[in-house]
């Protein structure tokens, strides 16, 4: 680190730490005194740069402990957005993309109205299980209608293509514009609970689902995200214009 470190700096060095796996969930941070010595800041400094990372879900404070590290978290749309158009990856540090299935599926009745088709009519579908660190993060099942196919048919291949929406998009030559996002709980069937390594009777997981349009109004994207056992969907929305 450079002399006269910033709390910013700081807090990216253990974000990386974090996100490559070397503090992995449950362990403990080191004290501010420690992050002190180790960069040569004031306390000010440190709290800063702990209370910026509590800020972004990726430590808890836990009594008679400090501060450790929160489970794995699943990024919302708007992280990955801006990390793939700066990065040109939709994953960040440590994350992977394991492709499950991918085919044609009749739309049912929560994919069907939100592709703005009937019930039953064809529709392309990519499910994956997303990790971090080897420890399962969500899953996902992404449906897309055929003119999303007809321009993106590397999405009819099992292979992950780092930014699926973001391809599409580009090939249609029409941005993203918005995104709803739909959240529900509800019990885990026994795929999701095989999938995720969830192992109670009864498990409540967390469904997110997400429609995402493009600036001329049709949708480029439905997907039905799934989150359970000790993962925690968090948001961090910066409110600064």
């Amino acid at each position: 680190m450079p002399e006269n470190t910033g709390y910013a700096e700081i807090a990216s060095y253990y974000r990386q730490q974090i996100q490559d796996g070397a503090l992995r969930p449950g362990d403990t941070m080191p004290s501010l005194r420690q992050v002190c010595e180790r960069f040569g800041v004031a306390q000010t400094t440190a709290n800063r740069a702990y209370r910026k990372l509590k800020m972004e879900g990726l430590t808890l404070p836990q009594a008679g402990v400090g501060t450790v590290v929160a489970g794995p978290i699943s990024n919302n749309i708007s992280t990955r957005v801006a990390m793939h158009g700066s990065t040109g990856r939709a994953l960040g540090g440590g994350e992977t993309s394991q492709i499950l299935e991918v085919g044609t599926t009749g739309a049912d009745e929560l994919v069907a109205p939100r592709l703005d088709v009937a019930p039953g009519t064809p529709v392309h579908v990519r499910r994956r299980l997303v990790s971090r660190g080897g420890v399962p993060v969500h899953l996902s099942s992404s449906y897309y209608p055929a003119y999303v196919i007809a321009v993106t048919p590397e999405l009819t291949a099992q292979v992950s293509t780092g930014g699926s929406r973001e391809l599409a998009a580009e090939r249609l030559g029409v941005a993203q514009e918005q995104v709803l996002e739909e959240v529900t709980s509800r019990l885990a069937t026994e795929s999701e609970k095989s999938t995720l390594g969830l192992t109670a009777g009864d498990v409540i997981v967390t469904q997110v689902v997400r429609t995402v349009v493009l600036e001329d109004g049709r949708v480029v994207e439905v997907a039905v995200k799934v989150v359970g056992g000790s993962t925690i969907l968090r948001w961090s929305t910066n409110l600064r214009s």
